[in-house]
């Protein structure tokens, strides 16, 4: 997995903040979809590597029980986690023990359940 965020890596478009950063999202079927980070000069319009990933997927056909685990990696030596734009719509699209897997650009990596990365969500239930 590691090779490929690596070689993903190469698509972010992050003239900005000089930080790329790939996503790789394992579908239940074992299909992977790929994502990275798009930025713009306007910074409100810049979409993460893992809303990226997860609206390919959605694009793609897949529902929200298709979503099985999610790689991001950022090219860095520290292991970065998702931010809470990326983590609110991975709760909406992941099952609470689905595993999200942090990599550095070094083979290092950290692994967390949606629940640990998001342990109190709004969600559906909040809008009743």
């Amino acid at each position: 997995m590691e090779e490929k965020l690596k070689q993903l890596l190469k698509n972010s478009y992050s003239p900005y903040s000089h930080f790329p950063v790939a996503c790789i999202i394992t579908m239940m079927d074992g299909t992977e979809v790929h994502g990275v980070n798009v930025e713009n000069a306007s910074y409100g319009a810049t979409i993460c590597a893992e809303r990226s990933a997860i609206v390919n997927g959605v694009s793609q056909g897949y529902q929200k029980e298709d979503f099985k685990a999610l790689d991001i990696m950022v090219d860095q030596e520290k292991i970065s986690t998702c931010c809470f734009a990326c983590r609110q719509v991975i709760r909406e699209f992941f099952k609470d023990d689905a595993l999200i897997t942090c990599h550095n650009n070094q083979g290092e990596k950290k692994t967390f359940t949606v629940k640990e990365l998001c342990p109190y969500p709004f969600d559906e239930g909040d809008l009743k």
